[in-house]
């Protein structure tokens, strides 16, 4: 089966839920340049296949795609063909449709929110409003170059309708002005240009379709022309957003990036994520920690000091067989890890005010007395929960549930970053190693990363007062609206 998809206009939510569901399922995606990266972690697993095209650099030719769609096919796979926008709409699905029927193989079409409608929304331009426009076109900007003659009715559709959008159109901008003119549009007609429309790196140039052409810039970007442009100083929404312009690296693991990268990308923000760390099992592969769930009923206390070591630990009793009723009194380090602990039907008898190890074993002083504590954390880890929670008499057993090693270093532009996020000191550490002490604003999680940051020589700019991710989030936003 091949699925022609539609991936949407540019941000990774516009993608439809049937879209997910087959990408999910994908043994083979097929995929344009204006597909976001997000959705290919979407089918981490699937073969990937770029035939990606821009102006004057085609991967492949026409002909070729439909060649490579078909080959897959034959091999009995579930083939994604993953097209910017919507398929039917300038996207040549339509003709990879029609090899697909002549060569007896069968397909789906999913359409996707096309760009021409989404990008003049996300620009605050409706294309539509009442007592303004009461239709609008959507015109290819660049038609096939064979033709002997332009196809489009400029006669026509340069008056009888009030909204005109071109897609494709930039490297043709001087003739399709040329052209609606000299059919009767008013060279004073409100126009904009919008280049990398939903995404966070989105630019809107405002003009008249007069002067259009003077703005100088290079796809993809659509031209809006009409009475409905004049909306957007009303209805501008996106480029609003607090973070609206700002680029920021995430640092943490490659698994757990996507809640701290969501929450910076709804507040308008473009997200680079370069993972320093890679969570494994820790160097004894779980010796110590399954020796203490054999014998779990013989603690008194177990304390989580992450998130991360709540799932890995709740791995091990599945291993084992066992689940949360073989626990007795729980700890949390923090409202992240008690959150976890939730999740997994465990409501923490115990989580400090400040989310620190101090914080913590001093809100358990009056609990661990000659008593037995399991203290399942990260293999590398400060000891001063372990060291405090003994002089207040605890027996303290420690079981690494899991280790922190470096991430292979990517190819990172620091001279666009506007920002460091650092969710613990390991990051920072392993940051440092692959890329030397950051010369560019950094944020911190809480105390504990912010002093690893100054060990470096690292003065953070951000510093959250919840250390969670929620609160860095907030403290980041606190920033820049300052």
């Amino acid at each position: 089966m091949v699925y022609l998809t539609g991936a949407g206009a540019g941000d990774f939510g516009l993608l439809t839920l049937k879209a997910c569901e087959v990408l999910k399922a994908a043994d083979v995606v097929i995929y344009d340049r204006l597909a976001d990266d997000a959705i290919l972690n979407l089918c981490p697993d699937a073969k990937k296949i770029y035939v990606g095209k821009e102006a004057g650099r085609h991967t492949l030719k026409q002909g070729e795609i439909n060649q490579v769609i078909v080959d897959e096919a034959r091999k009995n796979k579930i083939v994604v063909r993953l097209k910017g926008g919507d398929p039917f709409v300038f996207g040549r699905g339509g003709e990879e449709a029609l090899y697909l029927h002549e060569n007896n193989l069968p397909f789906e079409i999913i359409p996707g929110v096309t760009s021409a409608i989404a990008v003049p929304a996300y620009a605050g331009i409706p294309v539509t409003h009442r007592g303004v426009a009461t239709s609008f076109a959507v015109i290819t900007g660049h038609e096939d170059p064979t033709k002997p003659e332009s196809t489009i009715n400029w006669a026509k559709i340069s008056t009888a309708v009030d909204t005109l959008i071109f897609l494709m159109g930039i490297a043709n901008l001087s003739q399709i002005v040329a052209k609606l003119i000299e059919n009767g549009r008013a060279p004073d007609t409100p126009a904009a240009l919008i280049r990398w429309g939903t995404k966070p790196n989105q630019e809107v140039f405002v003009t008249t379709l007069k002067e259009a052409p003077s703005i100088k810039i290079s796809p993809p970007a659509i031209f809006v022309v009409g009475e409905v442009v004049k909306l957007r100083e009303q209805l501008k929404w996106f480029d609003n957003k607090i973070l609206f312009g700002k680029k920021i690296l995430v640092t943490r693991a490659r698994a757990q990036a996507s809640k701290l990268s969501s929450a910076l990308k709804n507040l308008g923000a473009q997200i680079v994520e370069c993972p320093t760390i890679k969570i494994v099992a820790p160097s004894d592969n779980f010796l110590a920690v399954d020796a203490a769930i054999k014998n779990l009923r013989g603690f008194d206390w177990i304390i989580f000091t992450s998130a991360n070591g709540v799932e890995k630990f709740f791995e091990r009793l599945k291993v084992h067989g066992l689940d949360a009723r073989a626990l007795n009194k729980v700890a949390a380090i923090g409202s992240a890890t008690a959150q976890k602990l939730f999740d997994c039907g465990i409501i923490a008898d115990v989580v400090p005010k400040d989310f620190v190890a101090e914080s913590l074993a001093e809100s358990l002083k009056d609990f661990v007395a000659d008593k037995r504590i399991l203290l399942a954390r990260a293999e590398v880890a400060r000891d001063v929960l372990p060291d405090m929670l003994k002089t207040f008499g605890a027996n303290v057993t420690i079981a690494p549930i899991y280790k922190t090693i470096p991430e292979m270093p990517a190819q990172i532009d620091f001279d666009t970053i506007d920002l460091i996020t650092f969710t613990s000191s390991s990051t920072v550490e392993n940051f440092v190693a692959a890329y030397g002490v950051p010369k560019i604003p950094a944020a911190a999680i809480g105390p504990i990363t912010a002093q690893t940051l100054k060990n470096f020589g690292v003065m953070p700019a951000v510093v959250a007062e919840e250390f969670t991710i929620n609160g860095l989030v907030k403290a980041i936003e606190n920033y820049y609206g300052r």
